[in-house]
């Protein structure tokens, strides 16, 4: 493993690229607003499940390859920018609905689809795709264990920071929907402003380059 100033370094660098809003928080936030707390935090688990997917692909080396390939990494970031749009356009048609689901049971009862969306859009955002492939290595000592033992292991740390600095973002979006539930009209602006937001977040992932 590495020293613990390396580690620190590590740390300090995966805390300043998530504390940063990108796909991963805005995603969050919003169905954290929509539809509560709840919705919001298996909406980070989904999202993290996803980002150690793509820590896995880099330790068996398919990041590199990634990171060589211009073309597959646009099948990639255009993939989660499609998906990002569909779930826009999606909370936008069903923008009107927004009130049953103030309902814990249904919630509960969308748990699966929850942590599937937040799945996708973890293992397809491009900004982790850069810092794992590109960044992760960089702390990776070349005297310790194996290279792909520690960048698993580097890897957890980073999931472990993104899951709590998520969850708080998620945390506080949620409780900002107990002001909003009190009238109909103001969640079926949200569900639309929500979309909205997702659907230009879509855009903005895929018309992103390598340097983003």
């Amino acid at each position: 493993m590495a020293e613990p100033r390396v580690l620190l370094s590590f740390l300090v660098a995966s805390f300043v690229l998530i504390v940063v809003p990108g796909p991963s928080i805005l995603f969050v936030i919003s169905r954290g607003v929509a539809l509560g707390r709840r919705a919001a935090l298996l909406t980070v688990l989904g999202n993290a499940a996803g980002a150690y997917v793509q820590v896995v692909a880099v330790a068996l080396g398919v990041g590199s390859l990634i990171e060589r390939s211009a073309a597959l990494f646009a099948v990639v970031r255009l993939a989660g920018a499609a998906y990002l749009v569909y779930l826009g356009v999606q909370a936008i048609r069903h923008r009107r609905k927004l009130a049953t689901v103030l309902d814990v049971g249904a919630v509960a009862e969308d748990r699966r689809n929850l942590l599937g969306e937040g799945f996708v859009v973890g293992v397809t955002n491009p900004k982790l795709i850069v810092f794992f492939t590109a960044v992760l290595p960089q702390f990776v000592d070349p005297h310790g264990a194996p290279a792909a033992v520690q960048m698993l292991l580097l890897g957890g740390l980073w999931v472990a920071v993104a899951l709590a600095s998520d969850s708080v973002w998620g945390l506080v979006a949620g409780s900002a929907r107990a002001w909003l539930a009190r009238s109909p009209r103001r969640l079926e602006r949200l569900g639309g402003t929500g979309g909205l937001v997702m659907i230009g977040l879509g855009l903005r992932v895929a018309t992103t380059g390598r340097r983003d």
